[in-house]
């Protein structure tokens, strides 16, 4: 039951990896692998912080500002330089991966003995893991509301117009290099943001601790868009975040059948290819049926 426990809110904090991905990857359609550096340099920023003394909280702010940072360097690589947005989020990303080292001093930092957000006396008093499930849940709560007022509002059509069509949106007048950099700064932001936490509630920050994180991220779109069907963009937004715990579900499973936690990256793999194809198979599955009844498909 721990096992679960814990999984479900490694899932929650995830989330917001996959929720900042979202804004770009799914509504803005751009490909950001920023995010495989931003997310170990919230990690970094927070515990070089907390190591040196600061408030955690105060710390986990500063890892939202850094991750922004580095949104807004690989949105002006884009709209100012016309670098290609691939190669724009790579050279941020190989970029921060010395910054991270410079933050930290070292390849990794430890927080043990230090107070985090999940060392207060509330957090404390609740059983083993429901501290990582209750402030996931309250982060994933509010960040999640608030991305559906900010979507809700002139200014987020206006953001979703750019990511529809970009010569629509010049055509109606929205400026659209200042939303690209806006999306990239929010989505970054909630990348460090994840950073930070996992950090904290893991108990350190590794240099390397973000490999792998655009495939993570990729899996709890996919996942909770797979498993939920036809959505409404704000029920898409709930999704990501079912799909994130689903993903840790499958992982436990998977750990539990005897494979090794070296192996993780393999199986985030397998199992974000399985599930894109999904669609696929359900195609040739529905395409299939009536002509083995002798129907044609269109009947």
């Amino acid at each position: 039951m721990n096992l679960i426990v814990s999984s479900i809110g490694q899932g929650l904090l995830w989330a917001l990896l996959g929720l900042g991905l979202y804004l770009t990857f799914r509504i803005l359609d751009f490909c950001d692998m920023t995010v495989e550096g931003t997310f170990p340099l919230g990690a970094a920023t927070a515990a070089a912080a907390i190591a040196h003394g600061m408030n955690p909280l105060l710390a986990t702010l500063l890892a939202i500002v850094v991750g922004m940072i580095a949104g807004l360097i690989t949105g002006l690589l884009y709209t100012k330089g016309k670098i290609p947005s691939l190669l724009a989020g790579i050279l941020t990303m190989t970029a921060i991966y010395s910054v991270n080292l410079r933050i930290m001093g070292k390849s990794n930092v430890s927080l043990l003995g230090h107070n985090t957000l999940f060392s207060g006396d509330f957090m404390r008093s609740l059983p083993q893991y429901f501290d990582t499930v209750t402030m996931g849940m309250i982060v994933i709560a509010v960040v999640t509301i608030l991305m559906m007022l900010f979507l809700a509002t002139d200014y987020g059509q206006a953001f979703i117009a750019t990511g529809d069509n970009t010569t629509m949106a010049k055509s109606l007048g929205i400026h659209t290099d200042k939303m690209i950099n806006m999306g990239l700064m929010v989505s970054n932001g909630m990348v460090g943001l994840c950073g930070a936490l996992v950090a904290q509630s893991n108990g350190y920050a590794d240099v390397n601790m973000g490999i792998g994180t655009i495939v993570i991220a990729l899996a709890s779109i996919i996942i909770g868009e797979v498993a939920f069907g036809e959505l409404t963009l704000n029920q898409r937004l709930v999704a990501v975040t079912l799909g994130s715990i689903i993903y840790r579900l499958i992982l436990l499973a998977v750990l539990q059948l005897g494979f090794s936690a070296n192996d993780l990256n393999l199986i985030s793999s397998i199992v974000l290819a399985i599930c894109m194809m999904i669609p696929q198979f359900e195609k040739v599955v529905n395409i299939r049926k009536p002509i083995l009844k002798g129907v044609r498909p269109h009947e």
